[in-house]
């Protein structure tokens, strides 16, 4: 039993890390939804007035939107490694392609969380009621008074309208929200075609068997794993040393201590090295033979960015 349960666990393990931006994408929907929920039911609150309606209904679909938005395209790696390569070396090595490729994985990463904020946001209805209650014509209204118009048309949302309005209430909410869950759904699908055509492009255009290119996956999220956790302990124990001839002593826990002993470090990598592994990296090969990263190619001592005679650029980019 102990045997069976170690490998679901080494299953599930394995599962997790090779779909882990699947993950990470189905996380930040999931996240996207609980605070969607949370601010509808603790911040949301329609001003019911003419004129102020429309601005404060599309303003709490957009206004979050673009800040997730945002967030997203901070929180990529790939924004800022595009930066450092056009300050460090422009974007000249890249082809067309490839930049929109570029591009277009930093916007696609980004729009997950607004996507879902504005689906859910359109599902529920409460804002699209609230921004376009005041714009139902009550020439659509079958015998809506003629002595009221859009101020209280404008009330609908809050409930505040007179009894005999009520009837006419209950239609144009449920018109609005018809209107509103359609765009939705029709949202979802949209994001779902361009989602699989996009897959579908990816996998034509690679030049990788399926197994290579799970392979390039795993080697660029082992490196990076290491290369942290590495970086983690070199700064440590350089900093330790720099203490110690500060201070002349350095107080180290037992860890600390072990860690000095074990990997001594005389110095820093000067910065064209730390230039030479940072930027932006699209697949290439030399002479046949794949350079999974710019570590890698470093680590190889090939020179230059653009693709050789020898070589092809991938147009795609890691995960």
């Amino acid at each position: 039993m102990a045997a069976l349960i170690a490998e679901n666990f080494r299953f599930l393990s394995l599962f997790f890390k090779s779909k882990d931006v699947m993950i990470f994408n189905g996380l930040v929907a999931l996240g996207t939804v609980g605070s969607e929920e949370l601010f509808s039911v603790v911040a949301f609150n329609c001003p019911c007035s003419p004129a102020r309606n429309y601005i404060y209904g599309l303003a709490a679909i957009g206004v979050p939107a673009l800040a997730l938005f945002l967030i997203g395209v901070i929180w990529n790696n790939h924004t800022w490694n595009l930066v450092a390569e056009c300050h460090k070396r422009g974007t000249k090595n890249f082809s067309a392609a490839a930049t929109f490729l570029l591009f277009g994985s930093i916007m696609g990463r980004a729009a997950v969380a607004p996507v879902t904020w504005s689906v859910i946001s359109l599902l529920r209805g409460e804002a699209y009621i609230c921004a376009l209650s005041e714009f139902v014509r009550p020439s659509s209204l079958d015998k809506f008074p003629a002595e009221y118009g859009a101020d209280v048309l404008a009330r609908f949302p809050c409930k505040d309208v007179p009894a005999n309005l009520t009837k006419f209430r209950d239609d144009v909410t449920r018109r609005l929200r018809y209107e509103s869950q359609l765009f939705g759904w029709l949202l979802i699908g949209v994001v779902a075609v361009l989602v699989f055509l996009t897959k579908c492009l990816k996998h034509c255009c690679s030049p990788l068997s399926y197994r290579q290119e799970a392979y390039w996956a795993q080697y660029r999220s082992n490196e990076d794993k290491l290369f942290r956790r590495t970086a983690e302990v070199h700064s440590r124990i350089l900093a330790a040393n720099n203490v110690k001839h500060f201070f002349g002593f350095v107080a180290l826990d037992k860890e600390e201590k072990e860690l000095v002993q074990e990997f001594p470090v005389e110095g820093v990598q000067p910065s064209p090295q730390w230039n030479a592994i940072t930027g932006v990296y699209i697949y290439r090969e030399n002479k046949g033979f794949p350079l999974y990263s710019r570590l890698h190619k470093w680590a190889k001592g090939v020179e230059g960015n653009g693709p050789s005679p020898e070589g092809h650029e991938m147009l795609f980019l890691a995960s």
